[in-house]
């Protein structure tokens, strides 16, 4: 296991369930919180799960889109609702059977690399799922949707990504993690929303040409039933040195501040 994941006590705060009707931005916002928290070793090293029903989460490129807000129309019409990250990547499906988890780490007393950050999350993912560990690749899926460098795939199938944001000594690795469903039905939403958002304009950047079927769910890789929760569980497992808890009083008012600038910068980004 990665020495970074060898941690004398890993605070672990489980919102998989309290979190699903809720928009993402919470989640940013306390991952936020929790850089700032851990980054200044106010607390332990911390793993959080969290899922959200329904919602594409776009990046900050996505937003620049010359249609952007019919593909948004889109997005609505199909059932889903839209808002942008403040951390790196392009647009991405969260859903009921996608589990996100973030693990946070501080840079005190060492500074961590990017890849060593990406490096963190690989090995945590074949930690949970032994059984296929030796068949996850780290590469760039071509044709996946939010494609980058550490693309998690089987058989050149992805089934997760991975981003980081950096915050006051603090680091969020955050991954997607498509657990339960279709990976292609995800994708051809993603699909359909660059090719509404587009329209064959040529922009300065390069949006990816998502194709469906280099997509699929864990469920589908290894051919079995997995559940969200079945993760959830596997990762309590993994760690025994683990302390289970929320946030308390303190954190809960620097989350409100975080929770306020995300809310802002969600609402200037979509107003453009």
């Amino acid at each position: 296991m990665h020495p970074l994941l060898q941690q004398p006590t890993w605070r672990f705060i489980d919102q998989s369930n309290i979190m699903r009707n809720r928009t993402p931005l919470e989640s940013f916002a306390i991952d936020d919180t929790l850089c700032e928290i851990v980054g200044q070793l106010r607390s332990p090293a911390t793993i959080r799960t969290w899922v959200h029903d329904d919602t594409v989460v776009l990046g900050i490129q996505d937003h620049r889109l010359p249609y952007i807000q019919e593909g948004i129309e889109l997005l609505h019409t199909n059932g889903y609702q839209s808002i942008v990250r403040n951390s790196g990547g392009l647009a991405v499906v969260l859903d009921s059977g996608v589990l996100n988890i973030s693990i946070i780490l501080s840079e005190e007393p060492a500074s961590i690399s990017i890849n060593e950050g990406y490096d963190v999350m690989v090995d945590l993912i074949k930690n949970l799922f032994p059984e296929v560990a030796d068949k996850i690749e780290a590469y760039e899926i071509i044709g996946s949707y939010c494609p980058g460098s550490y693309d998690l795939s089987i058989d050149g199938k992805k089934f997760a990504g991975i981003s980081q944001r950096r915050l006051r000594q603090g680091i969020a690795v955050q991954i997607y993690l498509c657990i339960e469903g279709s990976g292609v039905t995800r994708a051809e939403l993603i699909r359909d929303f660059y090719n509404m958002s587009l329209k064959d304009v040529e922009t300065k950047f390069t949006y990816p040409q998502v194709n469906p079927s280099v997509m699929a769910s864990l469920s589908e890789l290894l051919n079995k039933s997995i559940t969200v929760q079945d993760t959830v569980f596997r990762l309590q497992n993994l760690f025994k040195n683990i302390e289970a808890n929320t946030l308390n009083d303190e954190e809960l008012e620097l989350y409100m501040f975080y929770l306020q600038r995300v809310l802002e910068r969600n609402k200037k980004m979509l107003s453009k």
